[in-house]
């Protein structure tokens, strides 16, 4: 279906570092399911996208900085990975009070690979059931989250996925779970 998000507008908040597969594949279905979708990071301008975290893989044009975006204009939240992305963000007062602003509202979020570094950093994972890349499943752990090794996994208002290789599985339950959200069809 290509409406299901018709009216919906998804923050996807990222900076430099950012893997790019992570932030352009939700954002292509997001934009093909009918959403909008608005790149919140710490700095205007752009942001220097990588590929494996390795490559230079271009960048990606700001809408607004993180610090000035309030909860209330968005629907839903994308938190792509790459190490170096959330590994500055969980670092931002200003990126983490925005994501435990956004969990607390109720709406959903998705993230993946690295991505819930962040999450883990607002303090959201406690009690809830999510899959990262391997390498910072002990950090969710040690934040309280349940941690599985699966392709995608919902819990409530949360959808994660492991990384690259899982990424149409992970597109279609963004999709998905956004479009079925009671905050997003209210």
């Amino acid at each position: 279906m290509a409406d299901e998000l018709r009216g919906v507008t998804v923050a996807i908040l990222a900076t430099d570092g950012v893997e790019r597969v992570e932030l352009e594949a939700p954002r292509g279905a997001l934009y093909g399911a009918g959403a909008r979708t608005e790149l919140l990071s710490l700095h205007d301008g752009e942001i220097a996208a990588r590929q494996m975290d390795l490559d230079p893989a271009g960048t990606f044009s700001v809408d607004r900085q993180v610090g000035q975006a309030s909860v209330d204009d968005y629907d839903a939240l994308l938190l792509p990975g790459g190490t170096m992305n959330p590994d500055q963000l969980r670092t931002s007062s200003d990126a983490v009070g925005f994501v435990r602003s956004f969990v607390e509202s109720g709406k959903p979020v998705a993230s993946i690979c690295h991505g819930p570094w962040t999450l883990a950093e607002a303090d959201c994972v406690r009690g809830k059931r999510l899959t990262s890349w391997p390498s910072i499943r002990t950090d969710l752990r040690n934040a309280g989250a349940e941690v599985v090794d699966e392709e995608v996994c919902v819990d409530g208002q949360f959808t994660t996925s492991r990384g690259p290789q899982d990424m149409a599985a992970f597109c279609a339950a963004v999709v998905e779970q956004f479009a079925k959200s009671p905050a997003v069809s209210a």
